[in-house]
């Protein structure tokens, strides 16, 4: 299972690979860590010694700039040396297997792999063939999941709502193709959401997403009224297989968030997204760039998300 691979026997994190199966506690730990970093963001020397000496190294399969770019800096902000693999001129290119290439990055003393990569599991089978002492830390794996990414959603509602045990959140567009969609519905459901939402056409919703404790809705206005936090989903393109819209102007007059929609939430609703966003596609640029949009908020989040993460990974959990 997943969640024994993350665990050491005492209970604390050993890798982070899915939010899937995580205990509530552990989600917590890592938001309350995660509220001791936000301050270093706004010190003269934006820097921690916590994990000084530490060599993490930045494996990405998948193009990435949000995700990549704020834990490297993240990395930086703990005094860590930082390594970012460029994979096109790597060995990789040249027929030698992804264990091989973790097996050799292992022999330079890596103390934490940040893996993205477009197959599922791949994480998880790095986590398996790894030394005792070296963490892995899944940047997002296929479908299947993107933690941080989750975690640093939860960590933005938290700041903007307060408690979970009274939200109702509805997660919009391509929850079929999508892995973000995957860990927020974990870590809603495990943090005590008492509603969480999926809205989307029934061609871009899993068969079984009923199974994840979700209520579906098809109808857009219907999914967003009076909800507490919007969450919307970019189209994934790279992974249809098919067509499965009509056009992506289609996708938006039925799909996308526009300001009449949006006032069919509440009132001190906040919208959120991933990124990257795709303006007019499922997100109109005057709610993206509106008073109640916290996108970049989430960006500024996800580094400390992601130095908290990295601080109890390598067994410090100290705070800043």
């Amino acid at each position: 299972m997943a969640t024994n691979l993350q665990l050491t026997e005492d209970g604390r994190l050993r890798h982070l690979l899915t939010l899937e199966g995580l205990p509530r506690r552990i989600l917590t730990q890592i938001l309350d860590t995660a509220a001791s970093f936000v301050p270093v963001a706004e010190r003269d020397v934006k820097k921690v010694p916590l994990l000084r000496g530490k060599a993490i190294f930045n494996i990405f399969f998948e193009n990435s700039t949000r995700t990549r770019t704020t834990f490297e800096i993240a990395a930086k902000r703990l005094s860590a040396d930082i390594v970012n693999l460029n994979i096109n001129a790597s060995s990789l290119s040249k027929g030698e297997t992804l264990l091989d290439t973790v097996a050799n990055l292992s022999a330079m003393q890596a103390d934490m792999f940040i893996v993205r990569h477009a197959a599922a599991g791949a994480a998880h089978l790095i986590a398996r063939n790894v030394a005792p002492h070296i963490s892995v830390i899944n940047a997002g794996d296929g479908r299947c999941a993107h933690p941080t990414q989750g975690l640093l959603d939860m960590y933005t509602l938290r700041h903007y709502k307060g408690e979970f045990h009274n939200l109702r959140v509805a997660i919009v567009g391509d929850i079929l193709h999508s892995r973000v969609a995957r860990s927020q519905i974990h870590a809603l459901t495990t943090l005590g959401c008492p509603e969480v939402r999926v809205v989307a056409p029934k061609t871009l919703l899993p068969r079984d997403v009923e199974s994840l404790g979700v209520h579906v809705h098809h109808n857009m206005e219907d999914g967003i009224r009076d909800v507490d936090a919007v969450l919307m989903l970019r189209l994934q393109n790279e992974r249809m297989r098919g067509s499965r819209l009509p056009s992506a102007g289609e996708f938006f007059k039925h799909w996308g968030l526009t300001p009449a929609k949006l006032k069919l939430a509440r009132p001190d609703a906040i919208v959120m997204h991933p990124g990257p966003m795709n303006r007019g596609v499922e997100i109109d640029s005057e709610v993206a760039d509106g008073v109640q949009s916290v996108i970049l908020s989430q960006v500024t989040f996800g580094i400390a998300v992601r130095m908290a993460v990295m601080s109890l990974l390598a067994g410090s959990g100290a705070q800043a």
